[in-house]
């Protein structure tokens, strides 16, 4: 008995290899991208555009990455599972790891609306409860639409 490959077996799997070299490709730049954006946005990248009035902690950097790698994760398994009804959820921990690693006293939104006192009373500390609430989000969302992306599962 001899195997052969049939020629359609071959151009599927390269095809599929493509496509998902594709799809990788693009959640690493959207990781990065979200990394560098929100990083010089915030200041956590230095950078001559803007300075921080707000001293850098390991867990802004963390929060940083965090929500950098699970953006780009989302859109891998978004464009996995063909498109998702989470688009919503996914916005909002962003907004809030944006949220959790920000300078406070630089939002001119929050800044207008509540003052620096105020913001750095109240809403400093609740960033770190901020940022772990918005990596569980996008941990519970990636998990869920995972598993109903599954169907063997």
């Amino acid at each position: 008995m001899q195997d052969s490959i049939r020629p359609d077996d071959t151009t599927a799997d390269t095809t599929a290899s493509s496509s998902t070299r594709k799809r990788a490709l693009t959640s690493v730049g959207v990781a990065v991208g979200v990394f560098l954006l929100f990083g010089t946005v915030t200041g956590l990248v230095p950078n001559p555009l803007y300075v921080r009035m707000v001293p850098r902690t390991p867990l802004d950097y963390l929060f940083l990455v965090a929500t950098s790698v699970f953006a780009g994760a989302f859109v891998y398994q978004r464009a996995t599972l063909g498109g998702s009804t989470n688009d919503r959820t996914a916005f909002g921990g962003v907004v809030g790891g944006f949220l959790a690693f920000g300078c406070p006293t630089c939002n001119v939104v929050l800044l207008a609306l509540f003052g620096s006192s105020a913001l750095m009373t109240y809403v400093d500390p609740l960033r770190p409860l901020l940022g772990a609430v918005s990596v569980a989000l996008f941990a519970g969302l990636l998990y869920v639409q995972r598993r109903r992306g599954c169907r063997t599962c």
